[in-house]
């Protein structure tokens, strides 16, 4: 159970992410977290890198699909500006909504990557749903205050994967 907490991939924001990398492994659709991944959170404000960087994904062919446990207005706003599909009140990381954001795109799971900044949210339900998974740092410091709960938890799941990468690469 706890190797479905880890993701595949961890990064400092979208724009780190390795497209071409993505492509190598047959990637073709992105369902990505809406708070402290895509916008900060509760702001439907979209920084012009992240904007560039939809731009960016989109001419290299990727599908993209916004994911939230959010409202319906909050996640429309921000999914308008990108021209991109939402699911909302997904009840993340219950996997309907992942298979749904699949099925809205026309791809597998073998094709999708889930990107979001929360391990019991984002990358859990990923992780569920037999999907590549990334996870970016949050964009701001404020959350929602459940989220900042949790946010003492992952502390120690990522503590427990550094530790399992170091073991790992001092075997090579």
């Amino acid at each position: 159970m706890i190797n479905k907490l880890y993701p595949d991939l961890q990064v400092a924001s979208l724009t780190d992410i390795p497209l071409a990398s993505l492509q190598a492994r047959q990637i073709k659709a992105l369902i990505l977290d809406l708070d402290n991944t895509i916008t900060e959170w509760n702001s439907n404000t979209v920084h012009k890198q992240v904007g560039e960087w939809f731009q960016n994904i989109k001419q290299a062919g990727f599908r993209a699909c916004i994911l939230s446990n959010n409202k319906e207005q909050r996640c429309l706003a921000v999914a308008k500006h990108l021209d991109i599909p939402f699911i909302f009140k997904a009840k993340k990381p219950r996997r309907a909504a992942f298979y749904r954001a699949m099925e809205i795109m026309q791809v597998k799971p073998e094709e999708t990557a889930v990107i979001g900044d929360q391990i019991f949210t984002d990358v859990l339900g990923g992780n569920r749903a037999g999907l590549y998974t990334i996870l970016v740092t949050p964009l701001a410091r404020k959350e929602f205050f459940g989220t900042k709960i949790s946010r003492a938890m992952e502390k120690m799941v990522l503590k427990r994967l550094k530790q399992k990468q170091r073991r790992r690469s001092k075997r090579f």
